[in-house]
């Protein structure tokens, strides 16, 4: 047997029976032709569709949808719980139980709708593009979303239940938070004005990513673990280029704009100084015209400034 063989042979026998008949469950087939339709509409004939057109607003449809995620979050969290994590499931290392028992099924059946929630949120994306909003499609955006839906796929099919499952019950309760933010922001500017915490949803992912991370790579310490070393350190080094790219975005984002921000703040402060302006009039003639009890001393961050365009009389010249 060639080795093309043996890996389809693996994939095909080793494949979860319970699950293999079950919606969007059987073949890749239809999983990639939903992304290969979701990358094209998203990066290419949608935003030239609306290159012409007004951004849509849908507010109510983002309020509906974003509560719908909430509660689908929340349901999965609470599933992910009882079926496995809450009493049943072993921390350092839990196997995946392939039988029909009550408990076993209810973790497969959890899995399923995660797969189903990864696919649902590829509308984040079109929404982003029917508002017109392209710089939120940044190249993190399109992979997380891209890729968790096959992770999902690979759960479903092969490893419905077990270690692996604890990402998608940790990854639900992060959207349980992200999806209310994004439920009120949906609700508009008097609301959006009260939502300061934004930046703290991606410190929660870097935190979630960085479990997932520590919670996998443990596997490979333990030889008798019977959980797949193979795709727990597939989990391994997703988590960790997660971990990665969430955390350049954050730097990006919140760290060095906060930075230069507080630079830019001191900067005008020192120009507009309180102590030496507020008795400054208006600018005549394009030089402001010192009243007699203004005059900056060579102290003041802005007397060599205010010297260099001919606002500081020359004291010499006039003696």
């Amino acid at each position: 047997m060639g080795y093309i063989d043996r890996i389809i042979h693996f994939f095909v026998v080793n494949q979860d029976p319970r699950t293999k008949d079950w919606f969007l469950s059987g073949s890749v087939g239809p999983l990639f032709t939903i992304l290969i339709t979701y990358l094209y509409f998203c990066i290419y004939a949608g935003p030239r569709f609306m290159k012409d057109r007004k951004p849509l607003q849908l507010k109510n449809t983002l309020i509906i949808y974003n509560a719908i995620q909430v509660l689908l979050s929340v349901w999965l969290v609470w599933e992910g719980l009882e079926g496995g994590w809450r009493k049943h499931y072993n921390f350092r290392c839990q196997p995946v139980d392939y039988s029909r028992n009550p408990t076993a099924m209810r973790m497969a059946r959890a899995v399923w709708a995660y797969y189903m929630c990864k696919l649902i949120e590829l509308l984040d994306t079109v929404f982003f593009v029917l508002r017109k909003k392209q710089n939120q499609i940044s190249f993190l955006h399109l992979y997380h979303h891209t890729l968790m839906p096959v992770c999902a796929f690979i759960g479903l099919k092969y490893f419905a239940g077990g270690h692996g499952t604890l990402l998608g019950l940790i990854n639900s309760f992060i959207h349980v938070i992200m999806y209310i933010y994004y439920m009120l922001a949906a609700m508009g500017p008097e609301v959006q004005k009260h939502l300061w915490w934004k930046k703290y949803l991606t410190t929660l992912q870097i935190i979630q990513f960085l479990i997932v991370f520590i919670h996998t790579i443990q596997v490979q310490f333990q030889p008798n673990c019977n959980f797949s070393k193979g795709i727990a350190a597939l989990l391994t080094i997703n988590a960790g280029l997660f971990t990665y790219m969430f955390s350049s975005f954050y730097i990006r984002n919140y760290t060095k704009n906060r930075s230069k921000g507080a630079l830019d703040a001191k900067l005008k402060a020192q120009e507009l100084n309180h102590n030496d302006v507020s008795k400054c009039s208006l600018e005549v003639n394009g030089k402001a015209k010192l009243q007699e009890d203004f005059y900056p001393t060579p102290a003041s961050p802005i007397y060599e400034k205010l010297k260099q365009n001919g606002h500081i009389p020359d004291m010499k010249k006039k003696a």
